[in-house]
C-alpha cells in the first residue's frame, strides 16, 4: 500500500471524526483552519476534544502523548490544576475592565525581577504585534528606518517582518533580496527590511560599514528555533551586541520561543547577552493570548512620554495576566525546580532519541539546547544558518510523524520538539521506545 493510501485509510478509520470534521470545517473556514502552519497536519489538520498534563485527546478518542505543546505555549502541560483555577477565578473578577489592576503590576514587576533588559515592560496579545511594536519604537530612538533580519527568522505575520523566512534555494543566490512570505504584501516594504544570512558576523559588520546610517535595528531569534533549533556561535550574539553599540543600532531579541523555556531570564539570561528590546510570548501566558514587549527605558520611555503609540483593547486582559502570573510563580517555586524538570526532561528525550536514531542507521540530525531542539533527516552532521536545513527531506519527517501519531505521540511536523513540566521520565523513555519502533519501520 503505497504512502497516500495508507494515509487515507488511516484517515478514515482510526480519525474518521476527526476528518469528517475537516471537511466540514472547508465550507466555512479558510483552508478549515484557523492558521496556515496547521494546515500542515499529518494526515490531515486534526480535531482534539480534550488535554490534560502531557497528553491530549482527539474527537476520535486516541489519546496522544503530546510534544507539539500547542506549538510551545503550554509549557506547564495542558490544563494545568492551579494554573486554570486562577485563571477561573480572575475571569470571575472580570474580563476586561479597559484599565489597569493589580495582576498586571505583579506580572510586570516580576518579568522586570527575572528579565535582564526589562526596565520597562508593556504587555500586548501576540508574538506579532510585539514584534510590530519593538520595531516602531528601534526606529523612533534611533531615527534610522531600517533593520536587519536574519534568513529562516519568524518575527510573527505582519507585512513588514514576512521577509525571508522560508525563501527557495535560487533565492539563496542573493541572500541580501528579501523575499515577500505570501502573497499580498507591498513589495515596497522590501526596501526596509535588510535580509543576511545567521551565525555570521563578519557580514553583519560589512553591512552596517556601508548601510549603518540607516539601519536602526538588528532583530534576531537568540537561538534559530524555527528553522532547525540552530544555537548561535560562541561569541555571536555578543558579537551583534558589540556592532550594535558600535554603530548605534537597536539590538532586539525574538524571545517568543525562548523565553521561559531556556531559562527564566530567557536566552538573554542564559547566553549573557543583554538586548535593547525584547519579546516574550508563548510559554509566558500558558495557553492564553499574553505576549511581553520589555526593554531599556531609553527605548521604552518613548511610550511612557506618549511619543510612540502602541495599543489594544484586549492588553492585559484579566485572564491572560492571571495566566502569567500563575507560570512565573509556579516555574519559580522551589528554586526553579518545575524549570530544572523541564530541561532535565527535555535533554532526556533528546538524547535518547539521539542514540535510536544512530542505531536505526537513517540519516538523522538532532540538536538543540533541550527544553526545545529540531529532529530530521539530513546527513549533515550539523547546521548553523538556514542554507543547511535545506537538505533536510521533510516528506520522510512527515511520513514519521504521521506513523508517531498512529503510534500514540503527536509531533510538529516541521522537526521542532517541546517539553513541559508535565511530562515525567515513563512519558520520556515510552516517546523515545515509540520512535525507535517507528525508524526501525522505516529503516
Amino acid at each position: 500500500m503505497d504512502l497516500a493510501t495508507e494515509t487515507a485509510t488511516l484517515g478514515k478509520d482510526r480519525y474518521g471524526k476527526s476528518r469528517a470534521l475537516y471537511e466540514r470545517a472547508k465550507n466555512v473556514m479558510a483552508g478549515g483552519v484557523t492558521s496556515q502552519f496547521r494546515a500542515l497536519s499529518v494526515p490531515h489538520p486534526m480535531f482534539y476534544d480534550r488535554a490534560e498534563g502531557a497528553r491530549i485527546w482527539d474527537v476520535d478518542g486516541n489519546e496522544l502523548l503530546d510534544f507539539t505543546l500547542s506549538q510551545g505555549p503550554c509549557i506547564l502541560g495542558h490544563s494545568n490544576p492551579e494554573l486554570v483555577e486562577r485563571v477561573t477565578k480572575a475571569f470571575a473578577r472580570g474580563q476586561l475592565f479597559a484599565g489597569q489592576h493589580a495582576d498586571e503590576l505583579a506580572l510586570a514587576e516580576a518579568l522586570q525581577r527575572l528579565i535582564p533588559c526589562a526596565e520597562l515592560v508593556r504587555f500586548t496579545s501576540s508574538g506579532s504585534e510585539a514584534a510590530h511594536a519593538v520595531l516602531r519604537l528601534a526606529r523612533y530612538v534611533t531615527g534610522k528606518p531600517k533593520f536587519i533580519k536574519f534568513i529562516g527568522h519568524y518575527h510573527g505575520w505582519f507585512d513588514n517582518v514576512s521577509f525571508s523566512v522560508s525563501p527557495p534555494v535560487a533565492a539563496l543566490n542573493d541572500p541580501t533580496h528579501p523575499v515577500p512570505a505570501g502573497g499580498g504584501i507591498p513589495a515596497d516594504l522590501a526596501a526596509s527590511v535588510v535580509t543576511l544570512p545567521w551565525n555570521d558576523l563578519e557580514i553583519v559588520r560589512d553591512t552596517l560599514v556601508r548601510q549603518g546610517k540607516e539601519i536602526g535595528a538588528i532583530i534576531t531569534e537568540p537561538v534559530m528555533c524555527n528553522q532547525g533549533c540552530i544555537e548561535p556561535r560562541e561569541g555571536y550574539l555578543q558579537g551583534l551586541r558589540d556592532l550594535a553599540d558600535e554603530f548605534g543600532v537597536a539590538l532586539i531579541f525574538d524571545e517568543i520561543i525562548t523565553g521561559f523555556r531556556l531559562d527564566l531570564s530567557g536566552a538573554q539570561g542564559y547566553y549573557g547577552v543583554t538586548p535593547d528590546l525584547a519579546m516574550f510570548g508563548k510559554a509566558l501566558g500558558s495557553g492564553l493570548p499574553l505576549a511581553a514587549i520589555v526593554g531599556r527605558e531609553r527605548f521604552m520611555g518613548p511610550l511612557a512620554r506618549n511619543e510612540v503609540t502602541h495599543a489594544g483593547t484586549m492588553n492585559g486582559n484579566n485572564a491572560c495576566v492571571a495566566a502569567g502570573l500563575a507560570t512565573v510563580d509556579i516555574l519559580e517555586r522551589n528554586d526553579g525546580a518545575a524549570h530544572r524538570h523541564i530541561v532535565a526532561m527535555g535533554k532526556r528525550l533528546r538524547d535518547g532519541l539521539s542514540t535510536v536514531a544512530a542505531q536505526s542507521g537513517l540519516p538523522i540530525l538532532i540538536q538543540g539546547p533541550g527544553p526545545m531542539f529540531h529532529m530530521g533527516f539530513t546527513k549533515r552532521k550539523q547546521v548553523r544558518a538556514y542554507h543547511d536545513v535545506l537538505d533536510y527531506d521533510r516528506p520522510r519527517y512527515q511520513e514519521f510523524c504521521r506513523r508517531m501519531l498512529g503510534s500514540g505521540v503527536r509531533l510538529i511536523e516541521r522537526g521542532l520538539w517541546y517539553v513541559s513540566a508535565a511530562h515525567t521520565a515513563a512519558d520520556i523513555d515510552l516517546a523515545v521506545e515509540k520512535a525507535d519502533s517507528v525508524l526501525k519501520e522505516m529503516a
